[in-house]
């Protein structure tokens, strides 16, 4: 007869999944990938190694779900911060002004998320975090031409080249740990200039 976890016990494997996780988050936070080993991973939950093994086969799983948390945190954030904003090109730039200034506060965490080298695995997931914001934001480029707020234009190619060029605009000030206090307006305003709206300074 194939044996069957008493509610105790998934309850308890659950909770240390949790904490594997968060142990995880913390330590993408401080070290980046590099630093997300099995062994330094379970050392910050304070479990065995073996014990870990119970819950993710190897790094490339664990840094799948680790990403996978961390992004749907950081876009469910942009969401929150978009549905603040009364009119569309201002939830265009919401998106943008959300992302960077979410990166430029924990650098560490968002230039492993973006840009650092890890498994094949993640950068799959990095492609789909990008492709989930540039769903956000053409979403909110679609609902401002259609509102007569910017001229006609494909609301996905301008949101997926936005997406590249405020990544790699990022991917400097994330790798040195720190931005001049210019870049996040500065990156707004190209964003609504590049739309063919008029930037902040002029709305």
């Amino acid at each position: 007869m194939a044996y069957r976890r008493t509610p105790a016990v998934q309850a308890r494997l659950d909770a240390q999944r949790e904490a594997v996780l968060q142990a995880a988050v913390g330590l993408l936070a401080d070290r980046g990938y590099g630093g997300c080993s099995m062994a330094a991973v379970a050392d910050r939950a304070g479990i065995a190694t073996g014990s870990l093994y119970q819950h993710f086969a190897n790094k490339a799983e664990l840094s799948v779900e680790l990403f996978r948390r961390v992004v749907t945190r950081e876009i469910a954030a942009v969401n929150e911060a978009v549905a603040r904003q009364d009119t569309p090109q201002a939830r265009v730039a919401a998106v943008v002004e959300t992302f960077a200034a979410r990166a430029l506060k924990a650098p560490r965490l968002a230039y492993a998320l973006l840009v650092e080298p890890a498994d094949a695995v993640v950068d799959t997931e990095r492609l789909v975090f990008r492709r989930a914001f540039r769903d956000v934001l053409a979403t909110q480029i679609a609902a401002a031409v259609a509102a007569g707020r910017l001229p006609a234009q494909d609301p996905d190619l301008t949101a997926a080249a936005l997406v590249g060029a405020v990544g790699e605009a990022l991917a400097g000030p994330l790798a040195e740990g720190s931005a001049p206090a210019e870049v996040i307006p500065g990156l707004v305003s190209f964003t609504l200039r590049a739309l063919g709206g008029r930037d902040a300074g002029n709305t």
